[in-house]
């Protein structure tokens, strides 16, 4: 297949295999990145209809349309809208979601981007190229915004320490300044495993893209818009996001333990909408030794069921 970005889609095999695809079945690739799930789902012969917010996958992903023959159409749009865009069209309902979350490795490998401190940039971090910007936020939130964002997004145990010293090093504007700023206040030696900026990165950049909503969100829309048998695969990246998809499985499976007088129960009102998960599925050494972004990957898949969706907060 021509036109696919270079780019190594992780668990490929396991997330191809985890969807049963037949031709002719109509996949949805929630997050299209570089196209390399699209790519194989094309192969396997099904229908792709596949989303990204960020209008610079949308432009690169023309030549794999171009090559398709009509079976792929690309989506500008956050997966959370998926439902509409897929009724609009005609597409609903679906034979499989894959949605692989967070940030690409196309966004990463492009300093202008600002999603990496690997190479200096301006200070960015818009999937959608919208919105507020990195610096806006870095430079115009009190003290006490930028911590709570550093301690829930990043899970950063010192996340005060952090905001201080960025509050006190404003103005900034390049992800190398940032970087530096984090370290300084941490303390950093060479050979420390793990950057100690990395959190305070991932934590900016959940909360400029709503990613955590978006991926509840999307997740909702995806029982609303799967056939029975229907089958939905989600790589995540990190625990925040890895916990959200597991009680999302447990509990429209029927797994979530009953609820208390701090969370009463939704199970008894609701038929399970997905069969007993798969057990998670994580990268394997060879892979790993390919692809070190698969390291902190994993993967769950589950089944739809016949049973209507769940209501969610706002439905009517």
């Amino acid at each position: 297949m021509t036109g696919v970005a270079p780019h190594i889609p992780v668990l490929l095999d396991e997330v191809v295999d985890a969807l049963a695809i037949v031709p002719g079945s109509v996949q949805v690739d929630a997050t299209f990145g570089a196209g390399g799930y699209t790519a194989a789902f094309l192969e396997r012969g099904a229908e792709v209809a596949a989303f990204d917010r960020d209008p610079s996958a949308i432009e690169g992903g023309q030549t794999l349309v171009a090559s398709a023959g009509g079976r792929l159409i690309l989506i500008e749009a956050p997966f959370s809208a998926m439902e509409a865009e897929l009724v609009q069209r005609g597409l609903a309902p679906v034979d499989g979601v894959t949605m692989d979350i967070g940030v690409s490795s196309m966004q990463l490998d492009q300093p202008e981007r600002g999603f990496s401190f690997q190479a200096d940039g301006p200070l960015d971090m818009r999937m959608s190229r919208e919105g507020m910007t990195a610096a806006d936020f870095v430079n115009t939130a009190d003290e006490g915004e930028i911590a709570d964002v550093l301690y829930q997004y990043g899970e950063e145990p010192r996340s005060r320490r952090v905001a201080k010293a960025i509050v006190a090093a404003r103005p900034i504007t390049r992800t190398g300044e940032l970087a530096t700023v984090v370290r300084k206040a941490l303390g950093h030696k060479p050979h420390d495993k793990k950057d100690p900026a990395t959190r305070t990165f991932q934590a900016i950049r959940i909360h400029l893209n709503r990613e955590l909503d978006e991926l509840s969100e999307g997740l909702a829309a995806a029982e609303r818009v799967l056939k029975p048998g229907g089958r939905l695969a989600v790589v995540t990246f990190h625990s925040l996001e890895d916990r959200m998809v597991k009680r999302f499985l447990r509990e429209r499976s029927g797994g979530e333990p009953a609820g208390s007088r701090h969370r009463p129960a939704a199970a008894a009102a609701n038929a399970p909408s997905f069969e007993t998960p798969a057990r998670a599925v994580r990268a394997s050494d060879n892979e790993i030794a390919r692809n070190p972004r698969a390291r902190s990957a994993t993967l769950r898949v589950a089944r739809r069921t016949a049973a209507a969706p769940w209501r969610t907060l706002g439905d009517k």
